[in-house]
């Protein structure tokens, strides 16, 4: 079992991706109201090296002598993988360990203004970055930032970087009604979005319950009025999860390993994570399928959301 990697896991956007993890569980810039992974325990802005790099080179190595390639080698994970001092070594050590696959990072983006994490990341083919807000009042209710971080030093950061990187940047948008879905809001997203060099444009919603009680998920219909009503190229709406199934990467066995585990008990993410052995990243792209196909339901209790068998 690897520490600092997971996977390969079946992700919506990028197939078969194996998980490079640098940063321990739950550090990260932003404490966003959606998280997936629980609420950040360490909200900071402080770049160290976090997981020793070598560490992550052997774990690296044992993986490519042991097992297939994967179509893409993601950095991603429960916490900012830019807080990571070391992140642009670690991408030039993927890169010459296998430089036929291409390398993505899934990043807040939040630490773009910062000129030497945007030149970290120059090694890399696909940047992921996202944007949920273009008002500070927003970016404030969803993001939850460190107190002195702005907005319109977020934006300028994906701005500086748009204009440096010579990858492709699919710029992800999430979609939370009564936080950011009126009018005020979708404008300023969209001036904003056209301010930055983009290839790509993804709009999504909640997927897995988040940090903090009464959330909802865009409908498909609310998302496509979006879509059209900003009228700019290269917007998509995310795939549903239950698309997953088709991704080749999806592992019928580790489907059922979870549902026989919470068949027995209802189990917190924490719980499952410490009992199947797995990231919890890849656990949710589980159990997002398993919740679209009616077989999993959620219970929301003092210690956390609770996940057991649909009733």
């Amino acid at each position: 079992m690897y520490k600092h990697l997971f996977g390969p896991v079946p992700s919506r956007r990028l197939g078969m991706s194996l998980g490079v993890d640098l940063i321990p569980h739950k550090i990260c810039s932003l404490n966003c109201v959606y998280c997936e992974c629980g609420r950040t325990t360490n909200l900071t802005h402080d770049r160290k090296e976090y997981v020793p790099v070598k560490d992550v080179f052997s774990e690296l190595e044992d993986f490519f002598n042991n097992n297939p390639d994967p179509e893409y080698i993601t950095f991603s994970g429960a916490g900012e993988p830019t807080l990571h001092s070391h992140i642009g070594e670690v991408l030039g050590f993927v890169k010459r360990l296998r430089p036929q696959i291409p390398v993505a990072v899934l990043t807040n983006g939040s630490l773009f203004s910062d000129a030497e994490v945007r030149q970290e990341l120059m090694p890399a083919d696909l940047v992921l970055p996202s944007l949920d807000a273009a008002t500070d009042a927003a970016f404030r209710k969803i993001n939850r930032p460190v107190c002195n971080f702005t907005i319109d030093k977020y934006i300028q950061g994906l701005i500086d970087f748009s204009k440096e990187f010579k990858g492709e940047i699919w710029m992800e948008v999430l979609i939370l009604p009564d936080y950011n879905d009126d009018m005020d809001n979708i404008n300023a997203l969209k001036e904003a979005l056209l301010k930055i060099k983009l290839n790509r444009i993804q709009l999504n919603t909640l997927d897995r319950p988040g940090t903090v009680d009464g959330l909802r998920a865009a409908t498909t219909a609310e998302l496509e009025r979006i879509l059209e009503h900003w009228e700019l190229e290269h917007v998509e709406i995310i795939a549903p999860p239950q698309q997953r199934h088709e991704v080749k990467s999806y592992r019928s066995d580790l489907e059922g390993a979870i549902l026989e585990t919470i068949s027995r008990r209802p189990c917190t993410l924490a719980d499952l994570e410490q009992i199947l052995g797995m990231h919890m990243n890849e656990i949710n792209k589980y159990l997002s399928v398993l919740e679209e196909e009616g077989k999993i339901e959620t219970s929301v209790q003092d210690r956390g959301t609770f996940y057991q068998i649909r009733s």
